[in-house]
């Protein structure tokens, strides 16, 4: 088992914590951590191109002339195509580019995260994070105590206190352990972790 340092806010040592091996000591996949940051990045895609066919373009219900005898060319609706305000020929629509990966895919795309992290040495394991308000000034210490720049900082509870005091600094991201996912994961230089979220993550997990 990986033993890793535990911090105060003031970043000093307060102690150690083994991490489960099933979590944070599994053999890296390359290619799933891979497929669950292009899956996150394609699901969030909206594909908003969209052009309107003759049967979505406003009016033309009626026929504009006779059939015979006027000496134009026959016409069924001002909306088609050729016409000025007409449809779009084989127009462009809305395009769904998610695509899914199985749950077994991606627990092990997140074990794999997270185990890289800690043998990066870029896991960081805090005994405790509470602020008594907002107070952005106050995290920033305790960032710096830390020696951290960008950071995702993963909670155990709903902490409005940190959460919103967090998120004036550009480099920093607050999550839940019901909400970590292997882009934030990977995206951010350093994971900062509190000592009841390890024991949660280890016990969804493990």
């Amino acid at each position: 088992m990986a033993n890793v340092a535990i911090y105060n806010m003031e970043g000093n040592e307060v102690g150690s914590l083994e991490l489960n091996d099933a979590v944070f000591g599994v053999e890296i996949n390359e290619h799933l951590v891979h497929m669950a940051v292009v899956q996150q990045l394609a699901n969030n895609r909206q594909g908003t191109q969209k052009a309107k066919t003759r049967s979505e373009v406003r009016g033309g219900g009626k026929k504009p002339w006779r059939q015979k005898g006027t000496g134009h060319a026959r016409q069924g609706s001002i909306r088609a195509p050729q016409w000025k305000g007409g449809g779009v020929v084989f127009a462009p629509k809305p395009r769904d580019y998610s695509f899914k990966l199985n749950k077994k895919e991606k627990r092990a795309a997140l074990k794999s995260a997270l185990t890289s992290r800690v043998n990066e040495s870029k896991f960081i394991v805090v005994d405790d994070l509470k602020l008594d308000g907002i107070k952005t000034k106050r995290f920033q210490e305790v960032l710096n105590n830390l020696k951290v720049n960008k950071a995702l900082v993963i909670l155990n509870d709903n902490d409005e206190s940190v959460m919103m005091s967090a998120r004036n600094i550009p480099a920093v991201k607050t999550a839940l352990t019901n909400t970590i996912n292997v882009y934030d994961i990977m995206k951010y230089d350093t994971v900062v972790v509190t000592k009841d979220a390890v024991a949660t993550i280890e016990e969804v997990y493990a």
